[in-house]
């Protein structure tokens, strides 16, 4: 079986080389899937996200403390890693759903049943928050995750094409392809080239508060995708400056950026993208950005863990697929 030689969480985390990746199986119509809540209490929004699973022909069941409310958190740390571990260990399930991020993820990732991740894997879908569980499926399994929407679905921001790229992520080995929107503020930073790696990363709040610990990657030989929200353009500069100083960018091939949402502009003062070309544009590496990847609208879903390319003078972003075909080893 392709999980045997499946790297285990350390504080030496997995290399970004393409060695023993696991792919789970494309689900199909009829599987199981779960939905769980390992940080932010969802709401009534649930109820569209089930709709669009459903459409896809999926059977889907919701985590049994997913109702909790613990002050801002869905329930205690031991009901959520009690759902979080509840879904990867029945051998039924063959997709795990996030609903909501927020904050939460952190306090219970320590307690995740890697025995049963890499003993039975299946495809998670999450972002945000949910990064710290992605780069733990990553350090742990070397499982392939998904940065997508969250089954708390919001229908303003998300149409047919954002459930058609779900369905298409999860559901088909088609690659991936993004093409840089030059709406996005994000699409302002560049650095020409083309560049190949293993993509990882996420919401960079996430992944630098992952720094020392077991849940970000090692992230040598790999294409960096990240995103944020509500942050302001001194507070790119300060995470992405901590990941320069802690060595945790070196060795990078490229970086890929999604959507800077929210992010406030002042007259006179750098703009977001203007601060992380700053600290992006001496790395000597290929940056591309403009991707419609994060909390903004029309968020697209694109697999960690797989082989991608970024090649700016096309502006896009390639991605191998995150799943394979119910015969495939």
């Amino acid at each position: 079986m392709a999980t045997a030689g499946a790297a285990v969480a350390s504080a030496s985390p997995a290399r970004a080389d393409g060695r023993d990746v696991v792919r789970p199986r494309a689900l199909s119509p009829g599987d199981r899937v779960r939905l769980i809540a390992p940080a932010g209490v969802p709401d009534t929004r649930v109820a569209r996200g089930v709709e669009i699973l459903q459409s896809f022909g999926l059977v889907v069941e919701a985590g049994e403390h997913l109702s909790d409310k613990y002050g801002y958190l869905a329930g205690t740390d031991e009901a959520r890693l009690a759902d979080l571990n509840a879904a990867f260990r029945d051998p039924g399930v063959r997709g795990v759903f996030a609903v909501r991020g927020g904050y939460g993820t952190q306090r219970i990732i320590d307690g995740l049943d890697l025995a049963a991740v890499r003993r039975d894997p299946r495809v998670f879908v999450g972002f945000s928050d949910l990064t710290v569980l992605s780069g733990r499926l990553w350090t742990a399994a070397r499982l392939v995750s998904f940065y997508g929407p969250m089954m708390n679905w919001n229908d303003a921001r998300l149409g047919p094409a954002e459930i058609e790229s779900l369905r298409r992520a999860v559901m088909t080995t088609d690659p991936i392809v993004l093409t840089s929107d030059p709406a996005e503020p994000s699409a302002a930073v560049s650095v020409p080239g083309v560049a190949t790696g293993t993509l990882l990363g996420g919401n960079l709040t996430m992944i630098q508060a992952g720094v020392g610990t077991a849940d970000l990657p090692d992230l040598r030989g790999a294409i960096l995708l990240f995103e944020d929200v509500d942050e302001a353009p001194y507070s790119y500069d300060r995470m992405l400056t901590h990941l320069v100083r802690s060595g945790a960018l070196r060795g990078i091939k490229g970086v890929a950026i999604g959507q800077f949402t929210n992010a406030p502009v002042t007259s006179g003062q750098w703009t977001a993208a203007q601060a992380v070309q700053d600290r992006l544009g001496g790395l000597g590496v290929p940056v591309l950005g403009g991707l419609r990847v994060g909390h903004g609208n029309g968020q697209l879903t694109v697999p960690l863990g797989t082989r991608a390319t970024i090649d700016t003078a096309a502006g896009t972003l390639t991605v191998a697929a995150g799943v394979r075909a119910e015969s495939a080893y």
